[in-house]
């Protein structure tokens, strides 16, 4: 079989994939309704699941949709109507949480912090502690890909802890690189989906959470009706099937990822990840460019970086640049700093990242930058 043409994604999702997890989608035509594929769907789910808790106490709830389809899932379905959810927005992804619950009318608070500095947990606790609703849930992005900070989810667990608040984690751009342990965080739901750090196809995402909490929703009114987390659940302990179609080849796609990060290794993995940003951070600080979040609270796994100050130019100029030769960057997200982003996650290699800084080097070059002292 031929080789397929490899574009490096240098974009916060989806990553470059594996040619095995793309040939992966090629296989014989069968209906989501066989037995045959709901075998496949339960070994999925429970093999997503032993990545950050026990699949005895704990279930991943499978939805075809983008990872937006599993936080909005997590929110409506777990928030009960005389609940209040405090959500940390510190970047366009706790931004979007807090849209997802304006638009189900779902009670919630906002705590601002800086999307380049940690949370200041005193401030945070100081908020709960004076709310005016007892909150009784508190969601938080863990990688903010804005700018790839990595909030601290242990201790905001066990403020949750302390406060008696269920922990709502949008994991989608950690789920498989940074571990996570969903009981000793206190996590009570984890949102993750399969084209990120999976090095899955995008399509499918997910719930984690405990079957106990699952169960104890039957009774909840629900807000969404192909969101209903419970439903979804439900109807699949029941049949091993989703209750809408699902696409079916992307399936046979994270079978095949999932089986490739076991051989891998999530620490391996992860290290192979930090490998490639330490080659990008050392080398666009040798061209002169800056980056931002402090080494010690960054992800690793996406950088925001400053745009070169220089007449000419232009991110779409650069990102064509880079697209005409395989590689594919993405625009930055804050509203008050020009910025954009390079991503390390997927199938790639620090030999990779050398050879985007080569041409990083060259556009620089060729558009009369000069490094700035």
């Amino acid at each position: 079989m031929n080789p397929v043409k490899r574009n490096i994604l240098l974009s916060p999702g989806p990553a470059t994939t594996t040619d095995s997890v793309k040939r992966a989608q090629v296989v014989p035509d069968i209906c989501p309704r066989e037995e045959e594929f709901g075998s496949l769907l339960a070994g999925i789910s429970e093999d997503l699941t032993r990545i950050v808790a026990d699949p005895q106490t704990h279930t991943a709830v499978l939805f075809a949709g983008s990872g937006t389809a599993a936080v909005e899932s997590m929110l409506c379905s777990s928030v009960s109507a005389d609940g209040t959810v405090i959500i940390v927005n510190n970047g366009a992804y706790g931004r979007r949480m807090c849209e997802i619950v304006q638009t189900y009318g779902i009670s919630y608070l906002e705590f601002t912090s800086s999307s380049t500095d940690p949370i200041d947990l005193e401030a945070l606790e100081a908020f709960i502690a004076a709310s005016p609703r007892k909150a009784s849930h508190l969601a938080v992005v863990h990688h903010e890909t804005t700018t790839g900070l990595l909030n601290d989810i242990g201790s905001l667990g066990e403020l949750c802890r302390k406060y008696e608040i269920e922990f709502m984690v949008d994991a989608i751009s950690s789920f498989a690189a940074i571990p996570i342990r969903m009981e000793d965080l206190h996590i009570a739901y984890l949102a993750a989906s399969s084209n990120k750090n999976i090095q899955g196809m995008a399509g499918i995402s997910m719930v984690v959470a405990e079957k106990k909490r699952l169960d104890n929703m039957r009774c909840n009114k629900p807000r969404s009706y192909y969101l209903n987390l419970y439903a979804q659940y439900d109807y699949f302990v029941r049949t091993r099937q989703l209750r809408f179609t699902p696409p079916v080849q992307t399936f046979y796609a994270l079978r095949q990822a999932i089986d490739e990060l076991f051989v891998e290794g999530i620490e391996a993995r992860y290290k192979r990840y930090t490998k490639s940003w330490t080659t990008l951070i050392e080398g666009i600080a040798k061209l002169g460019l800056k980056h931002l979040v402090n080494p010690r609270h960054h992800s690793k796994i996406v950088t925001s970086i400053i745009e070169p100050d220089c007449s000419g130019y232009d991110f779409r100029n650069m990102h064509d640049f880079f697209y005409d030769k395989g590689f594919t960057i993405y625009p930055g997200k804050l509203e008050r700093l020009n910025t954009f982003r390079v991503a390390n996650m997927g199938d790639i290699t620090s030999e990779d990242m050398e050879a985007f800084l080569r041409l990083l080097a060259e556009y620089l070059d060729s558009i009369g930058y000069i490094k700035s002292v």
